[in-house]
This record gives structure tokens, C-alpha cells and sequence, in this order.
């Protein structure tokens, strides 16, 4: 079966080693495989000069359509180490996942790379008037809050949190 002929094939993560992302999707596009790799506009700078420059948003992976059936000429492509999955079997990306990244990507507005935070998960406030504080994540009203408990007591404060104080414990 050639890889793309049909569009309609699950997208997968591709583990790729450091710095092989672009290499990896165009040799995957070379050879006829639909490939998907976000990037981000990044500045760096320099001793002598600021520069911007195109990068991953995902460090170490890209995305490509493929039969998971038919998975080993993928894996021999250089750079690739591996399709993403649990228990050595690869899992698929659901479609609406990366048509979302497709369509923030296509906006131009300023993206980045965040770290990913779920309601329910401890987390460190690492900026802000309460850096250093420990504390649950919770949702509230469109908004993030901080729970922070004094477990002797069962009682608990919430707090109202910008994004960007924000990191994972």
C-alpha cells in the first residue's frame, strides 16, 4: 500500500532524535508519507546579535498519516526512534487534537510551548507574589485557581493564578 494514498489514515507521533525533526519530515514526505511538523517563531540571542529563528513546538517529534500495519519503512527512516504508543503498540492522534494545532499554528498569532497542566494536578507557582507556593489546579469560571490546604485542619484557600505563574510539580 503507498503511503498516501489514502488521507483518511490516523496521524501518529513520531519519536525522533534531537534535532532531526525537519530532516525526519522531509525525508517521510519524500517518500510519500503526509507529515505534519508545528513550529514557533523563537528568538535567540547571541553575544552579537538577537535572531529569530523557526523551531519544533514539539522538541524530538513530528507527526505523520500512516497504517500502523505497515510501520517499518517508517522506522527505518534516520532519525526516526520510534512511533508513540503504550505497551509497544502505537497510538493514534485524534484527528481534532492536531486540527487545532494546525489551525493556532495557521493564526500567526504567538504561540509557544506550555507546560501541560490539568485540573486536579499539583503544581508550583513559579512567578508572581506567591512564587514558591505549592498547590492544587482547579477550574473555576473560565479561570485557574490554586487550593492550598492545610491537611491538619481539612480546610483549604483558593486563589486566583495568571497562566504564566504557573508550572507543574
Amino acid at each position: 500500500m503507498h503511503p498516501a494514498s489514502n488521507n483518511t489514515l490516523p496521524w501518529f507521533a513520531v519519536r525522533v532524535r534531537s534535532n532531526f525533526e525537519q530532516k525526519v519530515c522531509t525525508s517521510l514526505s519524500g517518500m510519500g508519507y503526509e507529515t505534519f511538523l508545528p513550529t514557533y517563531r523563537q528568538r535567540r540571542a547571541w553575544t552579537d546579535r538577537v535572531k529569530e529563528t523557526e523551531v519544533p513546538l514539539f522538541p524530538g517529534y513530528t507527526f505523520c498519516r500512516i497504517d500502523p500495519k505497515f510501520r517499518l519503512p517508517l522506522l527505518k527512516v534516520p532519525g526516526v526512534v520510534s512511533l508513540v504508543g503504550a505497551a509497544k503498540r502505537p497510538e493514534a492522534i485524534p484527528e481534532e487534537e492536531l486540527t487545532a494545532i494546525r489551525t493556532i499554528i495557521e493564526t500567526r498569532l504567538t504561540v509557544q510551548p506550555w507546560p501541560f497542566l490539568h485540573v486536579g494536578q499539583k503544581i508550583r507557582i513559579h512567578k508572581g507574589p506567591l512564587s514558591g507556593v505549592e498547590g492544587i489546579l482547579v477550574g473555576f469560571k473560565d479561570d485557574y485557581r490554586i487550593v492550598v490546604s492545610v491537611t491538619l485542619l481539612k480546610r483549604s484557600v483558593a486563589v486566583q493564578l495568571e497562566g504564566a505563574w504557573v508550572k507543574p510539580e
